[in-house]
């Protein structure tokens, strides 16, 4: 159910409760690098959110994601988390930096603020019109939308791949070394927002580690067939290795993968869903073969994101490149 139907249950409270935004414009020689947690003024509070809930947009194993519109017509998106594994002040700790972290780097959804109550607990973030990569996808194959324009997927699988690299980069915090800032945990096309621009920014950064993942229904939602179990986003396992797998997912899904339909040995024919020749078409199958590196089941022959990254740039600018696969599987290394 919506946040909103939740308020006729919230009882006993004497006072309204307030959210925790953070400082947007963090000055980390003030603050010695650290996010600044601090009531926001005005106040928005608990009611005022659950009376700005418009509707739900999507559901996990994680929690709920909805649109709410606050004063002035501001638009903001609510993740609500079902089943949090921690106390207040851990989770306060924990989701400071993850906000601070994706502050620093606009490949990523930034968070806005949370609020830690008995019965309900979420984050807000910036909202996303266009939707998430999976919505623009099934968009175009199920609704007959038009489909994505090579040049604007590559786009995408560039920021993408920039915004893992830039969390993978991370040093883990001297103070509480069970949080693992240099890993996603959650990388798929449903958590990839989109901008008009056609850039794209990662969502759900750290939220695998503050909530447990639970059953849910989503019969309410329009749910495509099964994953081929071999192309399947693996969720379990919280890893920089896992993550490049999921990314690996990611862009077969761009490159056309229809949910099981589309064959491995389709796209290395040069079946795709979009028109592309020449230098595009090249490019194509250097993405391609990316695909198919970061899905190797050795996870030690799977590439690290900083070694995507230069291999990306150098697929945008097309230097004697053939196709041909350019991964030394021996060295560990794009050549």
């Amino acid at each position: 159910m919506s946040i909103y139907e939740y308020e006729e249950f919230i009882i006993g409270f004497k006072q309204d409760v307030p959210l925790v935004f953070f400082d947007e414009n963090n000055d980390p020689n003030r603050n010695h690098g650290k996010t600044v947690a601090r009531p926001c003024e005005p106040r928005l509070t608990l009611k005022e959110v659950l009376r700005a809930s418009v509707g739900v947009m999507g559901e996990s194993h994680l929690g709920m994601t909805e649109k709410i519109v606050l004063l002035k017509g501001k638009i903001c998106a609510l993740k609500r988390f079902r089943k949090v594994v921690m106390k207040k002040n851990e989770f306060g700790r924990r989701i400071e930096k993850f906000a601070r972290v994706s502050r620093d780097c606009k490949q990523l959804v930034p968070i806005t603020a949370y609020l830690y109550s008995k019965r309900i607990k979420f984050v807000v973030c910036d909202y996303y019109p266009m939707g998430s990569l999976a919505d623009l996808l099934a968009g175009a194959r199920d609704l007959g939308q038009t489909a994505l324009q090579w040049k604007q997927r590559l786009k995408i699988i560039v920021c993408i791949a920039h915004g893992i690299a830039f969390i993978h980069s991370q040093n883990p915090p001297k103070d509480q070394k069970d949080i693992q800032l240099n890993v996603h945990g959650n990388v798929k096309a449903s958590n990839v927002m989109i901008n008009t621009d056609f850039t794209a920014c990662l969502s759900n950064y750290g939220f695998v580690q503050l909530v447990e993942r639970t059953e849910f229904s989503d019969s309410w939602q329009e749910k495509p067939p099964p994953l081929d179990d071999q192309y399947a986003y693996c969720e379990l396992l919280i890893s920089q290795k896992n993550d490049v797998y999921n990314f690996g997912i990611i862009l077969l899904d761009i490159l056309g993968r229809r949910q099981g339909i589309m064959k491995k040995d389709e796209m290395e024919n040069g079946k795709f869903e979009f028109f592309v020749q020449g230098k595009e078409r090249k490019q194509v199958f250097n993405v391609l073969n990316v695909a198919l590196r970061c899905i190797d089941s050795d996870l030690e022959a799977r590439p690290t994101m900083k070694q995507i990254v230069i291999y990306l740039g150098d697929t945008l600018r097309m230097i004697n490149y053939s196709n041909k696969c350019y991964y030394n599987v021996k060295h560990n290394t794009f050549i």
